[in-house]
């Protein structure tokens, strides 16, 4: 059989090029910092993991992405951050929270959580045909999670909350008729209701309502570096125009896009005391307008 070597120089020049591939890939592990994040795929979860993907992908600096954490409660999350247990999260944003943890001033979903539709149990939408402003909705129970920011605004514009500990749980009690409607954002529902086919939830057809609620990332307020890099990758997403291909083309706000019918639901707007004062609502490059044309 005919054997082929190669030449001792080529050798030589070969390993001391892998050698130093190693060196170097070693050496970018080495100085990769850790991105210590919970686990989780819904769609809120997916959507935020791959925008920070999306803006860290335009930075220069090397993290080491971690999913290491099992989702538990905001509070407990908020805390881990706190604690210096993880080291991103992603909430809508309140007082209490920027007062905690070091607030990234780019609303995730373009102040979209801000449009709310209401999850109802199937058969039940002639309860609300009735309904045309605030105090038309003050006669229903709407179920929220304690600790969202959402069950505070809701409370203080009058609404009657069943507040719940669990997220997974105001499923089953919207199905068990424990309240007559779920408030979500417009681009959660129909994604919620196909998780959870053996349960008769439908989304309510003609209310919406709307107030300002960014949801941003933070992270620990000793780590500025952090969120500089986050917050400058987004800014050149919505600069160079992938930010809004990323929201626009998401399944979920596809759903909004294609099923909610915004202009042509009525208008409940709601007071948000919790939004604090730094919120840049005037940067229209931040916000999506769904009445645009």
């Amino acid at each position: 059989m005919l054997k082929m070597y190669l030449p001792i120089k080529t050798t030589r020049q070969f390993s001391v090029l892998f050698t130093l591939t190693c060196l170097i890939s070693l050496s970018l592990h080495a100085h990769a910092k850790p991105l210590r994040m919970v686990q989780g795929n819904n769609s809120i979860e997916n959507y935020a993991k791959g925008l920070l993907k999306l803006a860290l992908s335009k930075m220069s600096a090397q993290y080491d992405w971690q999913e290491a954490v099992p989702n538990t409660s905001e509070e407990r999350i908020v805390q881990m951050l706190v604690d210096n247990q993880l080291d991103v999260v992603w909430y809508a944003t309140t007082n209490a929270l920027e007062e905690k943890l070091l607030p990234v001033r780019i609303p995730l979903y373009r102040g979209l959580l801000g449009y709310r539709v209401m999850m109802i149990k199937k058969g039940s939408q002639h309860k609300f045909e009735g309904v045309r402003n605030l105090e038309d909705l003050k006669r229903f129970s709407l179920g929220q999670g304690r600790f969202w920011a959402d069950t505070s605004i809701l409370e203080t514009n009058g609404l009657n909350v069943v507040k719940v500990l669990k997220y997974e749980g105001l499923f089953y009690m919207l199905d068990g008729d424990r309240f007559d409607a779920y408030p979500r954002g417009v681009h959660e529902p129909w994604s919620e209701i196909q998780r959870y086919p053996d349960l008769a939830l439908d989304v309510e057809q003609n209310l919406l309502l709307v107030y300002t609620n960014p949801f941003y990332f933070f992270v620990n307020k000793s780590n500025p570096e952090l969120a500089k890099n986050i917050e400058q990758g987004l800014r050149i997403a919505i600069e160079d125009g992938s930010f809004n291909e990323y929201f626009i083309n998401d399944p979920t706000i596809q759903d909004v896009l294609q099923k909610a019918n915004l202009k042509n639901r009525i208008i409940i707007p709601l007071v948000n005391p919790t939004l604090p004062a730094l919120t840049p609502v005037n940067d229209k490059s931040l916000w999506f307008d769904p009445y645009a044309d």
